[in-house]
């Protein structure tokens, strides 16, 4: 097998869903969110956000009264207990199973689990396995 690297917090500055009901997309993110040790950080003019990570209603400036369609979301976890924690607290706050926690063939030691939240967006909680990283995360202050 190749040698194969992962560079995260390059690529994309940040993810928008427009969702139909605000308060139900907040219940369900504020759980799996909150499972992976992500705090919901703010909220105002309609829309909530987790880092780089935006939940907006149709209603609000920034979406343009369109909702987005359905998309897959992968949230990184730090271990296999959290992706499990992400599942059941998925399960418990309206997510509906599209893949219990396990092994996925991506890559070796690619563990998984995936939820459609109240839109049907595929969210998924992935540990990598053991790797190096090169820093825990990149920290931006204005």
């Amino acid at each position: 097998m190749e040698l194969q690297e992962l560079h995260r917090g390059r690529l994309i500055d940040h993810v928008q869903l427009v969702v139909k009901d605000l308060a139900a997309s907040r219940r369900f993110y504020e759980a799996v969110l909150n499972a992976l040790g992500i705090p919901v950080q703010g909220e105002g003019g309609g829309f909530f956000w987790a880092d780089e990570f935006v939940v907006s209603a149709a209603d609000s400036p920034a979406a343009l009264g369109m909702l987005t369609g359905r998309n897959h979301i992968a949230f990184q976890a730090r271990d296999r207990a959290t992706v499990e924690a992400f599942y059941n607290a998925a399960l418990a706050a309206g997510g509906k199973d599209n893949g219990a926690p396990g092994e996925r063939p991506y890559h070796p030691g690619y563990y998984a689990a995936f939820v459609l939240d109240p839109d049907g967006n595929n969210i998924e909680a992935v540990y990598h396995g053991e790797a190096k990283r090169s820093a825990p995360s990149v920290h931006i202050t204005f």
